[in-house]
């Protein structure tokens, strides 16, 4: 079994696969201070709750947008669970293009999203992912990442004008009952939610426009992906976990070519 990390910057998402199947998930907080044995015991804890043995872990899978606690799971994974660690990013050398200006600053998750598009749905797709930032990535059919929109995140903007303003109150991130509300809060929760759906749908419309792609495929991903991606009607597909399905695609890539590599160098695969 492989353990995936998509670590952004408000929470990291774990995920467990085997043979290409997710079998379980779990969402915790980012955080750069916590130590490497604490994550440890987090992380074993999660898996022996689970029922899931901790030898049968083989590998994990990494990517993350924020460096200072790239290198404590990777320390987490090898000290506590004594497995081998990849980690993802722009240099890897997936069968993917990012066809950008600079490629090089492209995050992981819009990466792994690319290599899941590609290899998942192998069509022209746009893949909207519903984290701390909203990102609109645009995938070719035969893996070519050729950039997208970065706009603030649901929460991130709700957040904000909550924090921006004295009077209004924090509202719970909810389908409002009517479009029109008859009080501050459900003014509030209608302005947030419709005003995230029709922001996503404008800007799909946009895209496929001047992409000149009016059939592309459009994924909604994300933790918010359920509650907002199913009122959006330019979303055609909901996967919460496609940033998950895209680490656990790159390790067996990367594995299988460093196979191929070490046979045809005529070196014994080490067990």
């Amino acid at each position: 079994m492989t353990l995936t990390f998509d670590v952004g910057n408000t929470e990291t998402v774990i995920g467990l696969f085997e043979n290409g199947q997710l079998l379980d998930h779990w969402r915790v907080t980012t955080l750069a201070d916590r130590t490497v044995d604490e994550l440890g015991l987090l992380v074993r804890g999660l898996l022996r709750e689970s029922g899931f043995p901790l030898d049968g872990i083989h590998a994990a899978s990494i990517g993350s947008v924020v460096p200072p606690v790239t290198p404590i799971i990777v320390e987490t994974c090898e000290r506590h669970l004594g497995v081998r660690v990849l980690v993802v990013d722009a240099r890897s050398p997936l069968p993917i293009r990012l066809d950008v200006d600079e490629p090089l600053t492209v995050g992981a998750d819009r990466i792994v999203n690319t290599l899941a598009a590609a290899q998942l749905y192998k069509r022209d797709t746009i893949a909207v992912d519903l984290g701390t930032a909203t990102t609109f990535d645009c995938i070719t059919a035969d893996g070519a990442f050729i950039g997208g929109i970065i706009a603030p995140g649901v929460r991130t903007a709700a957040e904000t004008l909550v924090r921006r303003t004295s009077k209004l109150p924090r509202v719970d991130l909810e389908k409002p009952a009517h479009v029109i509300g008859r009080r501050t809060e459900t003014c509030l929760r209608s302005g947030i939610f419709y005003g995230a759906v029709d922001a996503i749908d404008g800007a799909v419309r946009r895209i496929k426009e001047e992409w000149e792609k009016p059939d592309a495929l459009v994924v909604a991903t994300g933790g918010l992906a359920p509650l907002i991606g199913q009122h959006c009607r330019e979303v055609d597909r909901i996967e919460p976990f496609l940033t998950l399905y895209g680490l656990d695609l790159a390790y067996q890539y990367l594995v299988e070519k460093e196979t191929v590599a070490r046979r045809k160098a005529g070196v014994k695969k080490v067990k």
